[in-house]
């Protein structure tokens, strides 16, 4: 891969997205910090940003949805992906206990995966906020007691806190789903390529959909994620947004072939190197 010199990320350094920046490339020049994810899109779109990363899915919150709106309205290609292990920390201000705080604050998604551990804390007010790493900074930056943020131990680092408790979330093997995208295709050679993100839609046919899966079982592609989305514009219209990897790239042909004349609007979302081996 060229080098990356500008990289999008949602939410700020100590994010679990700057993480994954960090891992999937090397030596990045600068990030450019989004607090929402329409903005970084917009990053890569007005050319401020060479790639961006962006969460697609979690193995216990489900599917982020509107970011696969938005890969597929803006015409993004996803060119590589990655796995994190998400452990969620409880921080706040040095010297503090957990019998200090009233209030903890944290993105929806991380309250969400951490809701059993607060149970034995109903005096804790749990409040929404934008991003995990941007509460540890301001409770850093504001010197803010009584308030402790659910974050990574990057932030904690980051941010001077002190981990009050560790790996608070429900189910301990928590991991997300990221995706990395930018405007144009990457060029990668076919041996390099094993995976391939596809979006198309179906007419309300009897067996419609089975038809494109028999395909893709007969061309030998493994399908590892099938995701519809509502055609805004059509009611109880569906587009379908699907994961195949494959052992052989032209068997991955030969079913795009086919399934391109059977579906109707069909998309390359991106084709890519599988990182979840």
């Amino acid at each position: 891969m060229n080098k990356i010199n500008n990289i999008a990320i949602q939410g700020i350094k100590g994010s679990f997205h700057h993480s994954v920046a960090e891992q999937y490339f090397h030596n990045v020049q600068s990030f450019e910090e989004c607090m929402t994810f329409d903005v970084l899109v917009d990053s890569l779109l007005k050319g401020k940003t060479d790639v961006a990363v962006m969460a697609i899915e979690n193995s216990i919150a489900g599917s982020i949805i509107p970011n696969y709106a938005l890969i597929d309205a803006n015409d993004l290609q996803i060119i590589g992906e990655y796995y994190l292990d998400i452990q969620h920390n409880l921080m706040a201000l040095p010297g503090q206990s957990i019998k200090d705080v009233t209030e903890v604050h944290s993105h929806p998604m991380a309250l969400l995966q951490c809701k059993e551990f607060f149970k034995s804390y109903p005096n804790i007010k749990l409040v929404e906020a934008r991003d995990t790493a941007d509460v540890a900074k301001t409770i850093s930056e504001d010197k803010i007691s009584g308030i402790a943020a659910i974050a990574s131990e990057t932030a904690s680092r980051l941010y001077n806190l002190e981990v009050l408790e560790e790996s608070i979330q429900t189910i301990k093997h928590n991991e997300t789903h990221f995706v990395i995208v930018k405007k144009n295709k990457n060029k990668s050679t076919k041996t390099d390529i094993d995976k391939a993100s596809l979006k198309f839609e179906l007419d309300h046919k009897r067996g419609s959909l089975a038809a494109i899966l028999n395909v893709l079982s007969d061309c030998k592609l493994n399908l590892t994620k099938i995701q519809s989305l509502p055609k805004i514009d059509t009611p109880w219209k569906y587009a379908f947004f699907i994961d195949v990897t494959f052992d052989v790239y032209s068997d991955y042909d030969k079913a795009k072939s086919i399934v391109s004349i059977m579906a109707e609007n069909f998309k390359i979302l991106g084709e890519y190197k599988n990182a979840k081996l």
